[in-house]
């Protein structure tokens, strides 16, 4: 029996931050069909990030991107089916609706999104503002000055 815990399953649908009560309560909610369609999410640098869905016969337009509240949303629906009367004989191209959500941290911005070979890029960047920013304060060495009196 492995004693090892793993927190991958934490890391999947947080997109920017480490914070651990929302990581969390999300690796705790049980939410079925989450594993559909298959995605990875990448790191490069510190401020830019990238959501990769594998959305194998969907079209851009089969495709819906949201952000509300902070929680980026992408779902892709059904399409309906063609007028040709084709038979499958075998159909292993799930093309069923999916909706995955990942909650974005503070200041992320989505900067492109893009649909090439069945694979749905999105390209997030993290855009904080000065007055966000960390303020380096300077430290005199000089004796503090009186206060003005009026």
């Amino acid at each position: 029996m492995s004693t090892a815990f793993s927190l991958a399953p934490l890391f999947r649908s947080s997109v920017g931050f480490d914070r651990f009560n929302d990581l969390f309560e999300t690796a705790l909610r049980n939410e079925p069909g989450s594993s559909y369609p298959p995605y990875n999410v990448e790191k490069y640098g510190d401020d830019e990030y990238r959501i990769v869905v594998a959305a194998a016969g969907f079209r851009e337009e089969d495709l819906e991107l949201q952000v509300e509240k902070g929680v980026l949303t992408i779902s892709g629906g059904k399409r309906e089916a063609s007028n040709d009367s084709v038979t499958y004989l075998h159909q292993g191209i799930a093309q069923r609706a999916f909706k995955l959500s990942f909650r974005l941290a503070d200041h992320i911005e989505i900067k492109s999104a893009g649909l090439s070979n069945g694979l749905l890029s999105i390209d997030l960047l993290r855009v904080i503002p000065e007055e966000a920013k960390a303020k380096r304060i300077p430290i005199n060495g000089a004796q503090p000055q009186p206060a003005l009196q009026n």
